[in-house]
């Protein structure tokens, strides 16, 4: 079995409350657990306005499947433009 963890930083440029950053970062989580079909949430910086970090885990038999599912998320996220993502974080473990 294999472990595969990500975690995404973003950047919400003109961000000036936290009702803007929930309108960003929930349906970017809701996008990622429909499409990639990982376990998804917001992991750190809740109470900070213009920055956001995203955790999802996911499972899998093949270290290299998940390593591209991992790589596949870090470019879809980039690609969706609604955030600045600053860094991406990832860790994959087998058991």
């Amino acid at each position: 079995m294999v472990v595969g963890t990500g975690k995404i930083m973003l950047r919400i440029h003109g961000c000036r409350s936290l009702k803007e950053k929930r309108g960003v970062v929930k349906p970017m989580i809701r996008q990622m657990q429909n499409h990639f079909n990982v376990s998804v949430a917001e992991v750190d910086a809740q109470d900070i306005y213009q920055k956001a970090e995203i955790g999802f885990a996911l499972v899998g038999v093949n270290r290299r499947i998940v390593n591209a599912k991992i790589d596949k998320i870090f470019n879809w996220a980039e690609s969706l433009g609604l955030a600045e993502v600053v860094n991406c974080d990832m860790e994959i473990i087998s058991l």
